[in-house]
């Protein structure tokens, strides 16, 4: 495909057209005319700050752009990542009350350890217990560490009612497990009747009154440290490709020690630490002692933070002493 800079064109941001003119994009498909005017596809992921899929620019004609040789990327911002990361955190939201709604089936959100996956669900998730605190059976659980296809099996009749969601949070050996990978396929169907079987004996099933077969109507939400584009393993990616095609992605797009430092900050800022009442001094120390060391930290993420926090409180006159010890990998 051609690259093209635009010479006359609007893109509709926040609702208003833009001019963006200058903006040098790759071509998906030449000027068309529609229904609602002409405009030329081009894909927005080529250029940092648009939606990372096919847009269309509104334009008057082919000569609002030009061909060029080369698309000049444009650095992000600080302040453009920040958006971009805030944005994506946004979506997991409203797409984690969807999941509980019963209007979303299933979801993977993928992202490096520590920025936040799990906090953002639960505090969605938590806007329900006072409910479940109120004598209705309980709605969602979270999973962690490894589960058998049994397990699984029988955890997903507990939680097969509309509304309610199995969230499992790093159990990324479910994906590699043939019988467990079935049972969740069964599970997030797309089909309107989702039956889940299980065709062998089982003194479990028989013990807790389970059946061999049922209907699951409720959802789930598969939280990974993975990127699944990018895993290697045939047999492991035939599986994840299976899962994904059932489930809505969401890839938080927090791969680099910048993106992580951003998101560091932008949380900080927001009062991630104002349960500890240090002052304001005392927590810029602290996001500056880690922009500082971040090459030597044993994790650059929110996990890392608080455990410096926790050392500032109570070690207030030797914490990055401290934290040189506890945190960071020895020079």
């Amino acid at each position: 495909m051609s690259n093209i800079k635009i010479l006359e064109g609007t893109y509709k941001i926040r609702g208003v057209d833009t001019s963006i003119a200058g903006e040098q994009f790759e071509l998906i498909k030449p000027y068309t005319v529609g229904a609602s005017g002409g405009y030329v596809t081009v894909n927005g992921a080529s250029v940092p700050g648009f939606p990372e899929r096919n847009i269309k620019i509104k334009c008057e004609g082919s000569t609002s752009y030009t061909v060029v040789g080369e698309v000049v990327r444009k650095e992000e911002s600080d302040t453009e990542i920040v958006e971009r990361l805030r944005e994506r955190f946004d979506i997991l939201r409203d797409m984690t009350i969807a999941v509980k709604k019963g209007d979303v089936r299933a979801m993977i959100v993928s992202g490096p350890p520590g920025v936040g996956k799990s906090h953002g669900i639960e505090d969605v998730m938590a806007r329900y217990e006072t409910f479940n605190q109120l004598g209705a059976v309980p709605k969602y659980e979270f999973i962690k560490g490894t589960v058998s296809p049994l397990g699984l099996y029988c955890k997903l009749y507990e939680f097969a009612a509309k509304d309610n969601v199995v969230i499992f949070d790093d159990c990324d050996s479910v994906f590699d497990e043939p019988a467990a990978l079935n049972i969740l396929k069964a599970a997030l169907d797309s089909k309107k009747s989702r039956t889940i079987n299980w065709n062998t004996d089982s003194n479990k099933l028989k013990l807790e009154d389970i059946p061999n077969s049922f209907s699951f109507l409720g959802s789930a939400i598969f939280i990974t440290n993975l990127k699944f584009e990018n895993v290697r393993s045939k047999k492991l990616r035939s599986h994840l490709e299976a899962l994904e095609s059932r489930c809505h992605y969401i890839d938080l797009t927090i791969d680099t020690d910048r993106e992580k430092m951003l998101r560091i900050k932008q949380i900080v800022q927001d009062g991630m630490l104002n349960e500890y009442c240090l002052d304001d001094n005392t927590v810029n120390d602290i996001v500056d002692f880690i922009e500082t060391n971040k090459d030597r930290l044993r994790e650059l993420s929110l996990r890392t933070v608080l455990k410096i926090a926790d050392l500032a409180k109570t070690f207030p006159l030797k914490w990055e002493k401290m934290s040189e010890n506890t945190v960071m990998h020895r020079a």
